[in-house]
């Protein structure tokens, strides 16, 4: 069990984290605390895309030297779907905040309950 867990380090950290933001993300009614969580979240599948499409002993797919065996590269798709997220991922914290930072402005809390009292007028 050890060995298999060595061996898979990267994996089982990555799961761990997802559970932490997973967790963090569920139980906080706070939202800045929810947009940590969703991106503790965000950060396990990077790491998990890159632990999984990483292969010993290959490069990156640039080609050097006149090498043209498949063989020796590894698999750009879970790099350029890292890429993609981490563009997706900011893009979206931004507007998360942002949309946090009204909320605070107009309900005066953080407390996604609190805000949804206040949104329904019934908590004055």
């Amino acid at each position: 069990m050890r060995e298999l867990l060595s061996s898979h380090l990267e994996e089982v950290v990555a799961v761990l984290l997802f559970g932490v933001g997973f967790t963090t993300l569920l139980l906080n009614r706070n939202l800045i605390k929810k947009i940590i969580g969703l991106n503790i979240m965000d950060t396990a599948i990077y790491l998990m895309f890159t632990s999984v499409g990483y292969v010993t002993g290959r490069t990156a797919p640039i080609s050097q030297g006149g090498v043209d065996v498949m063989q020796t590269y590894i698999n750009p798709v879970p790099s350029g779907l890292v890429l993609t997220g981490i563009v997706v991922s900011v893009s979206v914290t931004a507007l998360m905040l942002s949309l946090t930072i009204r909320l605070y402005r107009r309900y005066h809390t953080l407390d996604i309950d609190r805000i949804t009292l206040l949104m329904k007028g019934e908590d004055e």
